[in-house]
């Protein structure tokens, strides 16, 4: 395993002592140091700011036996290491004397080699992969989301927000109030917003913000899902990233954007200006490497019972494995931008997956295309909704599992799954998700009681 030695490096040294005048002149009081677990959900201490030069050192120790797919209770020490890029002022915790703090982190073993089972910890080492191959990863997610009334007591009804449209304004579009709340705090958090609107179903909402490295991406989403959960319930609101909370509606995707640049010169890797499509060999190679691996994967970037609920028939979202320049029927398309801009846009993935996970395995999928110099199938420009089943079946378009349990068993059979969590994390996650599965599988629903219970 790689080492992390302390941050100790005259930049840093510079970046400390930068956080530590923010803290002065915003009265930060307190930092909260985040991690996710296996699932992509947000952890976090508290410490005071006087602690802040132990903190930076990674000298702040928690239990892991008790995070899910973390160390067992006899090797359960672990300790975090904040990214000190990842500073930020909480804006809803500023007052005139008082703020808040945070950094997100990652986990490392007491002798200061990096813990295995952190998903942050496995980007990284993707990351670092590409960049031995010659590449660099850039990703821009777009996390849909649902606004729905809360009760009483906090928890989320049926009712959602507003029975806006597409693109819908005021008054039609109730959640724009919260849209803006929303983009102002992650804009004093450092986001650069790009868009905002509101989406297909009702009560649901789209915010963009701009791509960067996987990594830094990967927190952007993790920042992003938590301060959206934050200011909805300033409002009353509960936000949800579960794929299909409600029947006869579009779910919440998050169509994944990624391309690699050539470290030594700069360039797009996918972009070649002599290509009828303006598309390079390792673009080509790349989505054939995406649609490969797919299944596989699937596990990672659609991780719930409710995931495959979204990805049906009739409701925008890709259930069949094909790719095209343009066409939206298909898992994987090419967006119009070239040039710099050129990337690769995966459909399928939702935001329930832990970012961390999710980005990890499309990037290692497709660059396994371009080491295994995979051939593309072939583009697919007709509606591939409209079609039987035969002539997908002549054209040579299979399906995306169609249920978690199905998505399970390629995982674990497949490669990406190994090459990209290890043989520790890997084992966690599937012990996870057959168990959540098994939960589903043998549970009586309504839909069951409704149809089976006078019938017979």
């Amino acid at each position: 395993m790689a080492t992390l030695a302390p941050q100790k490096t005259v930049e840093t040294l510079t970046t400390l002592a930068s956080i530590k005048e923010t803290i002065k002149q915003k009265h930060v009081d307190l930092l909260h140091l985040q991690f996710v677990d296996i699932e992509g959900t947000l952890k976090q201490v508290t410490v005071t700011t006087e602690q802040l030069e132990d903190v930076a050192e990674g000298k702040t120790m928690f239990d892991g036996s008790s995070i899910t797919g973390f160390s067992p209770i006899n090797k359960s020490d672990l300790y975090l290491l904040p990214d000190l890029n990842t500073f930020a002022v909480l804006p809803w915790t500023e007052t005139e004397d008082y703020s808040e703090g945070r950094f997100l982190c990652s986990v490392i073993n007491p002798d200061g080699t990096l813990f295995e089972g952190d998903p942050r910890n496995i980007l990284k080492k993707t990351v670092d992969e590409a960049s031995e191959k010659g590449f660099s990863i850039n990703v821009g997610p777009e996390l849909e989301f649902f606004l729905f009334e809360a009760d009483d007591k906090g928890n989320p009804t049926n009712q959602v927000a507003d029975v806006g449209g597409y693109f819908e304004p005021a008054p039609y579009d109730l959640g724009e109030k919260v849209r803006l709340e929303i983009y102002r705090t992650l804009k004093k958090m450092g986001f650069t917003i790009e868009a905002s609107h509101h989406e297909v179903a009702v009560g649901q909402h789209e915010i963009n913000f701009k791509y960067d490295d996987a990594l830094t991406t990967a927190d952007n989403a993790t920042t992003f899902k938590w301060v959206v959960k934050t200011v909805a319930q300033q409002f009353g609101l509960r936000a949800t990233f579960m794929p299909k909370p409600i029947f006869g509606e579009n779910g919440n995707g998050m169509h994944v954007n990624m391309s690699l640049f050539q470290n030594e010169e700069g360039k797009n890797a996918f972009y070649d200006e002599t290509d009828s499509r303006q598309l390079s060999e390792t673009a080509y190679q790349f989505i054939a490497g995406l649609l490969k691996h797919v299944p596989s994967f699937a596990a990672l970037t659609n991780p719930l019972v409710n995931s495959y609920k979204r990805l049906v028939p009739g409701y925008e979202a890709p259930c069949y494995i094909a790719w095209s320049a343009s066409n939206r029927s298909a898992l994987v398309r090419i967006p119009a931008t070239r040039g710099a801009g050129t990337r690769v846009e995966i459909r399928c993935p939702d935001p329930s997956a832990n970012p961390y996970y999710a980005f990890a395995a499309i990037a290692q999928a497709g660059i396994d295309g371009v080491e295994s110099n995979l051939a593309v199938p072939e583009e697919i420009i007709d509606d591939i909704f409209s079609m039987t089943e035969i002539e997908r079946e002549e054209r040579g378009i299979s399906n995306l599992p169609t249920t978690l349990g199905e998505s399970i068993q390629a995982l674990e059979s497949g490669e990406i799954g190994k090459k990209v969590l290890g043989e520790f994390a890997l084992q966690e996650y599937l012990s996870l998700k057959k168990a959540e599965w098994n939960s589903y599988r043998i549970a009586v629903t309504g839909w069951e009681l409704d149809r089976y219970q006078a019938k017979f």
